[in-house]
């Protein structure tokens, strides 16, 4: 039958403040945070929308209008190529991903990313982090990171990193995606 642990085992949780007092070290709660998850979403739009969350940008309307540029240029899938049809990378040529690389800096851009990263330039994780790589995006990301703004301001902001052709719905996605967007404390 043991007895009670040795004595300098429980002094090893304590630190001595004078020969009376002693104090036990707790580690401190961790705060809760506050995070946006979209109701009715799917997979690659929540994880969408946390990676941009992760990276600093907080305000509903700037990460609904960053939303709704990509569902407007992708539908969030991936290996989609312009005109609809999925395929892996090397086998679109141009308008490809998220947000529809086009250009060809900007397309082979991705093929390159991909191979000095080792990632697959057909999944969502090696596109997001591309991305936020490119020049057009680095230009912009302190703006979307400013809160206040309205969605129609921050989409003035998203033109210059996607410059897309047609306008389409995109305004009216992101307008959808705010009010899917609740918060929740984690």
């Amino acid at each position: 039958m043991q007895g009670p642990p040795p004595i300098i085992d429980l002094i090893k949780n304590f630190n001595l403040v004078d020969e009376k007092t002693a104090t036990k070290e707790v580690a401190p709660e961790k705060p809760k945070e506050i995070r946006l998850i979209c109701k009715g979403c799917n997979e690659n739009e929540n994880v969408t929308l946390a990676f941009f969350q992760d990276r600093g940008i907080k305000d509903r309307n700037a990460l609904a209008t960053i939303m709704g540029n990509i569902k407007q240029e992708s539908g969030f899938v991936p290996n989609i190529c312009e005109g609809g049809w999925r395929t892996h990378y090397s086998g679109c040529g141009r308008g490809y991903g998220l947000i529809q690389w086009t250009s060809a800096n900007r397309y082979y851009g991705l093929g390159d990313f991909a191979k000095k990263y080792e990632g697959n330039p057909s999944t969502l994780h090696t596109q997001l982090r591309y991305l936020t790589n490119e020049v057009q995006w680095q230009r912009i990301e302190t703006r979307m990171k400013t809160p206040g703004k309205s969605i129609d301001r921050y989409m003035n902001y998203a033109y210059s990193w996607i410059g897309w052709g047609i306008h389409g719905a995109r305004t009216h996605y992101a307008r959808e995606y705010a009010n899917r967007m609740i918060t929740v404390e984690i």
